[in-house]
């Protein structure tokens, strides 16, 4: 271990745990609290998954919103290469779906990507003509190396 890097204090790890616990169960009022007073939107947990991702996955389309508004990328991967998008049409969460094309995610993007989802599981009629004609489609970027 980097003896350099820096060290979190066993009260800012419980503090992250439960930042991702009120992202999976949509705890909007935590979040319209932590946010403007300085909670990181793109908070990466050792997955890599976002608070994004987690709020996505679970069905919280207004925090999903919230977070965006608050500068949240929804195109971050996580370390499996899944984007939010593709998780939420993995749970057919529709809602979540429309805030994160009207934020911008990016329906090409990651592995598979969220286009390639909605073929795996049957749901082109629902969003194909959706996913082509997103404004994100094809902008998002892969992380500098």
């Amino acid at each position: 271990m980097d003896s350099s890097a820096p060290s979190l204090s066993l009260e800012a790890i419980a503090l992250a745990a439960r930042m991702y616990d009120y992202a999976r169960s949509g705890d909007l009022p935590v979040f319209q609290q932590a946010l403007p007073a300085g909670l990181p939107p793109n908070m990466t947990n050792d997955k890599g998954d976002t608070l994004l991702m987690l709020a996505a996955y679970y069905g919280h389309a207004d925090l999903v919103k919230l977070l965006i508004q608050h500068g949240a990328d929804p195109n971050r991967l996580n370390d499996k290469g899944q984007s939010p998008l593709a998780g939420a049409v993995f749970k057919k969460e529709d809602a979540v779906i429309e805030a994160l094309l009207e934020g911008g995610a990016d329906p090409d993007y990651g592995n598979p990507s969220a286009l390639q989802c909605v073929e795996m599981f049957k749901q082109d009629e629902t969003w194909k003509a959706k996913f082509e004609a997103a404004t994100g489609r094809g902008k998002a970027q892969p992380p500098p190396s």
